[in-house]
């Protein structure tokens, strides 16, 4: 297909300003990678993050670049070598190379999957980013197994909300965090105990030393994640998605502390795919933007509060 398409360009770290509605030339699919027409791009904390330049120190971007990673969309064309998807399948996952806030972008095979008929294109998109997230934190980093407790922050967001899901369906006992507008929302999803952070503190409620839980789930960092260290039973595990944890708090502690942020195998995208449809796992979406309302759609991301992840609604 070579042909112009619209997508979000950045040529410049700084603001929301700089997500501009530009016309490209569409990608074309290499060796085991497709083109998707891309329905809908879940919004993630990283992107403006990194449109902001956060992490440029030690990952420096070359501009113009399109921002996205997680979407959910139609097979548009196959590049060669492609064997298990095929032109006009509905796909969500994620594409490596990023460049998902566009019409059409290119993702390879193997991290996609045939989207479940009993999820829209927005909810589709929002699992790479939340589901894979949360499975990777609880299961791969975390290990957590049937009976233990465990403390998930920020309950009711992109991440949170598939993490207590998760944990619950993995026959963990669940203690949630959210704010007041969430609490109700929170238990619905399966949690054992929803605790208010605006009227009541989460040691109350979670114990501490042996009678505390054997995983934190941090989305928050700072005070909570270091409040959060009393909270877990000796031997018990801290997993930060927003930063490396303090190794001299978890010595103290006797845990362990980690920075999840490593994606688990593109089969787990499968496993979700089948929970879904087990209905064992539902999707939020807490805002739609059309693409050329990327700014706002960052903006409100980055307030950091609300219910489900915002993604921007590209086709129908």
């Amino acid at each position: 297909m070579s042909t112009m398409i619209k997508a979000i360009r950045v040529h410049q770290y700084g603001g929301s300003e700089e997500l501009k509605l530009e016309e490209i030339l569409c990608p074309q699919p290499g060796a085991g990678e497709v083109l998707v027409r891309v329905h809908a791009a879940a919004v993630l904390p990283i992107e403006w993050k990194v449109r902001q330049g956060m992490f440029k120190q030690f990952r420096p971007l070359t501009f113009p670049y399109t921002p996205g990673s997680s979407l959910a969309g139609v097979i548009e064309a196959v590049g060669p070598g492609v064997t298990k998807l095929k032109v006009g399948d509905a796909v969500f996952g994620r594409s490596a190379i990023g460049g998902t806030y566009a019409e059409y972008t290119v993702a390879a095979e193997d991290y996609l999957a045939v989207k479940p008929d009993t999820l829209s294109f927005d909810e589709a998109a929002t699992i790479s980013g939340g589901a894979l997230t949360a499975w990777s934190a609880l299961f791969d980093s975390g290990e957590l197994q049937p009976g233990q407790r465990v403390l998930i922050h920020g309950a009711a967001g992109g991440v949170g909300l598939f993490a207590v899901q998760l944990a619950k369906w993995r026959g963990a006992e669940v203690i949630g965090t959210c704010g007041t507008d969430n609490a109700a929302f929170v238990s619905s999803l399966g949690a054992d105990h929803v605790v208010d952070y605006t009227k009541e503190r989460f040691e109350d409620v979670a114990g501490q030393g042996s009678q505390g839980v054997d995983l934190v789930l941090d989305t928050v960092g700072g005070e909570t994640q270091s409040r959060s260290f009393t909270v877990l039973k000796p031997g018990g595990r801290m997993i930060s998605l927003v930063g490396q944890p303090s190794q001299e708090k978890a010595e103290e502690q006797g845990v362990k502390a980690i920075f999840s942020n490593k994606l688990p195998a593109a089969e787990a995208l499968g496993q979700i795919a089948g929970l879904i449809d087990e209905g064992h796992l539902k999707a939020v979406v807490g805002a739609a933007f059309p693409l050329a309302e990327a700014a706002q759609a960052q903006d409100r991301s980055q307030t950091g509060h609300g219910r489900g992840r915002i993604v921007l609604h590209i086709a129908d």
